[in-house]
């Protein structure tokens, strides 16, 4: 009988995390979206669209199948004429799909004391203006995992609405997925993820020749640890406590570790040419989203390794 109470206990406050988490989330949603389309119509001003011509439902190309696609992608006439086989893409998929992954794990809600936004926050008011400004010039804009690609005018309300009602954990890197070949990724994130899982993530996703950009986003005090005294740290996804008795004399130590995960990320996106650049949350939005425009820019010319990735965006 006690364990059942235990038991009735336990999910009665999982109930009310869930619902003061879903609460939250929608409660600022509608700020978040309105300071994404501000951001996006300051931006979009002066920008040339990327529409290309096409109905993007005609024959683009065949391209060999790549390990843990969907199999009802395999093109099973064309692939009877050789020993591999072979995905049919159409002109639309290959050409004008870009997959935008904002990180909403429990490490992304940190706020220091100086600046407005979270890194939750920013994240998604960067999705959501770049998606308008992809859809705005042709393109369409999915969510890996949550929202199928899509090139409708009101993007945004679709992305929120989508965010809204996922019940999955909320994972920091995007799931296992194949993007088309042609296809491009903007995975949002503040990357605290072990160096080998993000290596993984980042072979999984340029594995049928798909480019991308990696914005670790951050917080001022993620970047100067700004911290002295006694101070406890709590990890917001594992729940582990560390305590530090003299936290400035961490200080060093904490910014060559962090030098160094960076350091790995950056070789691999290099190895790739992916783009890997660091935002942090007391910077603009704006500044942000006309770096990945740049960054898109350059990588449909073939030039991609002309920008520069760097800690100014």
């Amino acid at each position: 009988m006690a364990a059942d109470n235990r038991h009735q206990n336990e999910e009665i406050l999982a109930v009310r995390r869930a619902d003061g988490e879903s609460r939250t989330l929608a409660a600022s949603l509608p700020r978040l979206v309105l300071e994404a389309r501000r951001v996006a119509a300051n931006v979009i001003h002066g920008l040339h669209g990327r529409r290309r011509a096409g109905s993007g439902e005609n024959f683009w190309q065949y391209r060999r199948f790549v390990s843990g696609e969907p199999s009802q992608r395999v093109d099973w006439r064309r692939s009877a004429r050789d020993d591999h086989l072979y995905v049919r893409e159409q002109e639309w998929e290959a050409a004008h799909t870009v997959w935008i992954w904002p990180d909403r794990s429990p490490s992304m809600a940190f706020a220091s004391r100086d600046v407005r936004d979270s890194k939750l926050e920013r994240g998604l008011i960067v999705a959501f203006a770049l998606a308008e400004l992809l859809v705005a010039g042709g393109e369409r804009v999915g969510i890996p995992g949550l929202m199928n690609p899509t090139a409708s005018l009101n993007v945004i309300d679709k992305m929120a609405e989508a965010i809204l009602h996922d019940e999955t954990t909320r994972a920091s890197l995007p799931p296992s997925f194949v993007p088309s070949s042609l296809a491009e990724v903007v995975v949002l994130s503040d990357f605290w993820s072990s160096s080998a899982e993000i290596t993984a993530m980042l072979g999984g996703l340029s594995s049928s020749g798909a480019h991308g950009t990696m914005i670790q986003v951050v917080d001022p005090a993620e970047e100067t640890f700004p911290y002295s005294g006694r101070v406890e740290f709590v990890e917001p996804e594992a729940g582990s406590v560390i305590t530090a008795g003299r936290a400035e004399s961490w200080a060093s130590d904490y910014v060559a570790r962090v030098a160094l995960h960076r350091e790995q990320i950056r070789t691999e996106t290099n190895r790739l040419d992916w783009l890997f650049s660091t935002h942090t949350t007391s910077r603009s939005a704006a500044e942000l989203l006309l770096f990945l425009h740049a960054g898109m820019m350059v990588s449909k010319g073939g030039g991609r390794s002309t920008v520069k990735a760097g800690r100014s965006a």
